[in-house]
C-alpha cells in the first residue's frame, strides 16, 4: 500500500454472506457523478477522511468507503464506531438494512456478471434487489502488491411477498 492511496488496510470478510447493516453509524458525503461515474472520486474520499479526523470520529474499518452512484449524484458512506456527532452528514442505516456481499476479483469493467449473479440469487430467494454499493479495496497504484484489483460489492435487498410466492411456485413446479 502506497502512503498516498486510500485503500483500506483491512475490511470485513463478508464474501457470499447476507449482512444486516441496520443501526450502523455512518458518515455520508454527497458526490457529483455523471452517468454513474464519480467525478474527482479520490478528492472526495480524501476530503471525507479529513472531515472524520477533524470530528474525531473513528471508523470500524478505516478507509473502507461504500460508494453509491446515480445518474448525476452519488454518495460515499463510511461505517463509524457509535459515538455522538453534530455533523449533518452523520447518521445511521435504517433497521433492517440487509445487504448481500460478494468479493469481486477485478475492476469495474468486469463486474457486470457478478452483479447479475447476485441479482439472480436474490430474486430466486424472494428478495427485491435495491441499491448497489461498491467498496474499492485496491487502487491502481497498489493493486499488484495486494493481489490484483478487488471490489467488495454490497447489494441492499428487501423481502418481497410477491417474489417469494413466485419462487415457491417455481420450486413446486
Amino acid at each position: 500500500m502506497t502512503p498516498d492511496c486510500s485503500c483500506p488496510p483491512s475490511y470485513p470478510h463478508w464474501h457470499g454472506q447476507d449482512v444486516d447493516l441496520g443501526g450502523y453509524r455512518t458518515h455520508t458525503l454527497p458526490i457529483p457523478t455523471l452517468m454513474h461515474m464519480p467525478l474527482s472520486y479520490e478528492l472526495y474520499v480524501q476530503r471525507q477522511q479529513h472531515v472524520l479526523e477533524q470530528l474525531h470520529l473513528k471508523e470500524i474499518w478505516p478507509g473502507l468507503a461504500l460508494t453509491r452512484t446515480g445518474f448525476l449524484r452519488g454518495s460515499i458512506i463510511r461505517l463509524l464506531e457509535d459515538a455522538p456527532s453534530l455533523s449533518r452528514h452523520a447518521g445511521y442505516f435504517p433497521r433492517p438494512f440487509q445487504v448481500q456481499a460478494h468479493l469481486h476479483q477485478g475492476n469495474v469493467s468486469t463486474i457486470r456478471q457478478a452483479v447479475r449473479n447476485m441479482q439472480s440469487r436474490l430474486l430466486d430467494a424472494g428478495c427485491m434487489p435495491k441499491e448497489l454499493y461498491l467498496c474499492y479495496l485496491t487502487c491502481p497504484r497498489c493493486a499488484d502488491e495486494r493481489g490484483g484489483d478487488q471490489i467488495l460489492l454490497l447489494r441492499h435487498w428487501v423481502k418481497s411477498e410477491l417474489l417469494e410466492k413466485k419462487a415457491r411456485r417455481r420450486a413446486g413446479a
